[in-house]
């Protein structure tokens, strides 16, 4: 009597569903590291010693970058809607205060402009900057 299997199986390990879910990983962190950085508009801010944190509580970020692009909150504007766009943000809290992201090779006129909005609102303007190493 031969009770032996005469056929040996094969022993394969499938990976397709491995696949999918680490592709769904690596998305979910992409995306949770998006909105963990409230600061999307990559600057490289100019660098003081002296820079503290803004202790305000209702502010609104405005951004120029190197191509001299407007954003407030993310969200691009031009130069001449820039004033309306902050007005909507002022009707909400009137004691607003204005973040300003300035990237290093941006010139001080197109940084006055933003603090002249602010004069005409009659708001208070922080410049951010990034600490000395």
């Amino acid at each position: 009597m031969n009770l032996r299997k005469r056929n040996k199986g094969t022993v394969e390990v499938q990976t397709s569903a491995l696949n999918d879910i680490m592709f769904m990983l690596m998305l979910f962190f992409l995306l949770a590291s998006a909105v963990v950085n409230p600061q999307v508009v990559k600057l490289l801010l100019p660098r003081s010693e002296s820079g503290q944190q803004s202790s305000a509580q209702k502010t609104v970020t405005v951004s120029i970058d190197d191509k001299l692009n407007y954003f407030v909150e993310k969200q691009q504007v031009t130069l001449d809607n820039l004033q309306s766009v902050v007005e909507t943000y002022q009707r909400d809290s009137p004691d607003l205060t204005i973040v300003l992201y300035v990237a290093r090779g941006v010139s001080i006129e197109n940084t006055m402009q933003v603090f002249d909005v602010a004069n005409q609102l009659k708001l208070k303007v922080v410049l951010a900057v990034e600490p000395k190493k």
